[in-house]
């Protein structure tokens, strides 16, 4: 992969925007590099970097297309993982913020809809490693519970300061929803089941609308001497956290075998350890396994569990093809697969379900997502 080059929206945005207008969005969310905007991480920001964002952002507002800004995509400066090992240190959290902020007061006059972390229950997960900027260390609890505190106490602190400065723009907390079935239904299986999407995904749901830790996550860090990583007056800060929508990504729902699980195993890493394929769904090269009502029903949980809107912001289904250079892809494959899921959001909101808009992944395709990179670069994804 060539990274200097990739897609180019740096240089061909305005040609991507009037495909978008000549598509039909209405709605676009894009990431703010942090290197871009700020190459260090800390210290001077780069005035270059930030007059293409304004350039971007007027040029979307011109051919009517909302702009959403993701703060944080997997995006580390490589001075900032190199220096402190990213996330898992706490200097991060200022750091993050001091960097939202100054994103604030350039665009928050723009820009309606932000995003701190992208699917930031994933630094809850055994990705934490890879998106967090962590080059050194042995991967221990103790890393991964820092890194997961450390996001949420600088997303936390991101709404209030967004509130307070912009209180007319709304702040979305962002998960990655994977549902999970039992893979058979034993009662070991069930409790399996529901324990990791307790630690995966309702903690932070937990988070994200009462500005509380679940009580079993807390349980489970006081068991296992993680409590000290809750420093004084973390608890309160985090409990000033207001959201104003709740948004997730969603893709495909998975199997988990508990026979498949250690003994005494770390329940964030149930999925990695007891993942099983569903023999009844369709799936794609990368296991990814294609599931509309889960998502139906995902809609409809989440609108009644934290009653905020709900916003769909990532759906979509991944494939390798080749272009022949004359002919039109047949990707029909795609296309029933986004029907079905429309179809299936359309049923969730008949059925009651708040959502307030739903955006499809990708416009363009990510080659940056993987690639042929120098070591440190590839541990920074």
């Amino acid at each position: 992969s060539d990274w200097k080059t990739a897609i180019d929206d740096y240089h061909r945005f305005q040609e991507d925007i009037d495909l978008m207008k000549d598509m039909g969005m209405n709605f676009y969310r894009f990431q703010i590099s942090w290197s871009r905007v700020q190459p260090d991480g800390e210290g001077n920001f780069n005035q270059k970097g930030i007059d293409f964002y304004h350039n971007f952002i007027d040029a979307l507002l011109k051919a009517g297309i909302e702009p959403m800004i993701c703060l944080y995509h997997f995006d580390m400066p490589l001075n900032l993982a190199r220096k402190y090992n990213g996330f898992v240190n706490r200097e991060l959290v200022l750091n993050s913020l001091i960097m939202a902020k100054k994103m604030v007061d350039e665009f928050g006059d723009k820009v309606k809809y932000w995003i701190t972390f992208n699917e930031q229950n994933c630094y809850s997960l055994s990705w934490a490693f890879k998106n967090s900027g962590y080059i050194t260390g042995q991967k221990s609890l103790s890393d991964l519970y820092l890194i997961q505190h450390n996001v949420m106490l600088a997303h936390s602190l991101f709404t209030q300061y967004l509130h307070k400065e912009k209180p007319k723009d709304l702040v979305g907390g962002m998960l990655a929803y994977q549902e999970v079935y039992p893979a058979v239904s034993t009662p070991e299986n069930v409790e399996a089941v529901r324990v990791f999407k307790e630690f995966s995904n309702n903690n932070l749901i937990n988070l994200f609308t009462r500005g509380k830790y679940s009580q079993e996550v807390l349980s489970y860090m006081k068991a296992n001497n993680l409590s000290d990583i809750l420093k004084n007056k973390d608890l309160e800060t985090i409990s000033k956290t207001k959201n104003d929508f709740l948004s997730f990504s969603y893709y495909s729902s998975s199997l988990l075998d508990s026979s498949l699980i250690p003994v005494n195993a770390v329940p964030n890493y149930y999925i990695d350890l007891g993942h099983k394929v569903n023999p009844y769904l369709r799936t794609n090269e990368w296991g990814w396994q294609i599931d509309s009502l889960a998502f139906k029903g995902i809609l409809l949980y989440l609108s009644d569990l934290t009653g905020q809107p709900i916003f769909p912001i990532e759906n979509g289904i991944g494939a390798r093809e080749k272009w022949d250079g004359k002919h039109q892809i047949d990707d029909q494959y795609r296309i029933d697969y986004h029907r079905a899921h429309i179809q299936a959001l359309k049923e969730a909101v008949e059925q009651g379900a708040k959502v307030i808009g739903y955006l499809g992944w990708g416009l363009i395709d990510i080659p940056s997502s993987q690639g042929n990179v120098d070591k440190d670069m590839e541990q920074c994804m």
